[in-house]
C-alpha cells in the first residue's frame, strides 16, 4: 500500500506521522510512505514584488523543512523507508492533487492543524481532503 502522509508541524500531524509508521510497521508486503507538507504561498505572492529575489521562496522553504524535520527524524529513527514531497498552493488541494498524481492508497493525516481561527469560517484541511477524496482518508486526532 501506498501512504500519503500530510504534515504541517502541528502536535496532530506528529499524531498522524505516529500511527502511519505503526501502521506501516504491522503490515505486510510491498508498502510505501511519502510524507507531504504544503506551503500556502497564495498570500506571499504579492511580498514577491517588494523583496529580493528568492526570499519569499526561501521564506517557503525553511517553513516546509521545518514541517517535515520532525516526521523525517522519528521515521528514519523508526527505520521506516520514506520520501517526501514539497508543495507550494492550497493545501487540500495540493494533497489530493499529490494522492491522485502518485496513485496513493490512503491518505494520513492530522484532525486539527495550526489554523484554528480560520477553520471556524472556511472548514479545515483534513474536513476538505476527507470530503472531496477518492481514496481512504485516516485523520488522526492528537
Amino acid at each position: 500500500m501506498k501512504y500519503l502522509i500530510a504534515v504541517d508541524g502541528s502536535k496532530a500531524s506528529e499524531s498522524a506521522v505516529k500511527y502511519a509508521a505503526a501502521l506501516f510497521k504491522s503490515m505486510k508486503g510491498d508498502n510505501h510512505i511519502t510524507v507531504i507538507t504544503v506551503q500556502d504561498n497564495s498570500a506571499l505572492k504579492m511580498f514577491k514584488k517588494f523583496t529580493p529575489k528568492g526570499a519569499v521562496d526561501d521564506y517557503l522553504r525553511e517553513g516546509a523543512d521545518t514541517n517535515l524535520a520532525w516526521a523525517i527524524r522519528f521515521l528514519n529513527k523508526a527505520n521506516v523507508a520514506h520520501d517526501m514531497a514539497i508543495k507550494l498552493g492550497h493545501p487540500s488541494e495540493q494533497i489530493l492533487k499529490e494522492a491522485k498524481a502518485g496513485g496513493f492508497d490512503m491518505i494520513i493525516m492530522g484532525t486539527k492543524g495550526r489554523s484554528a481561527w480560520a477553520d471556524t469560517f472556511m472548514g479545515s484541511v483534513a474536513q476538505r481532503v476527507a470530503s472531496a477524496s477518492k481514496v481512504p482518508v485516516l485523520l488522526v486526532k492528537p
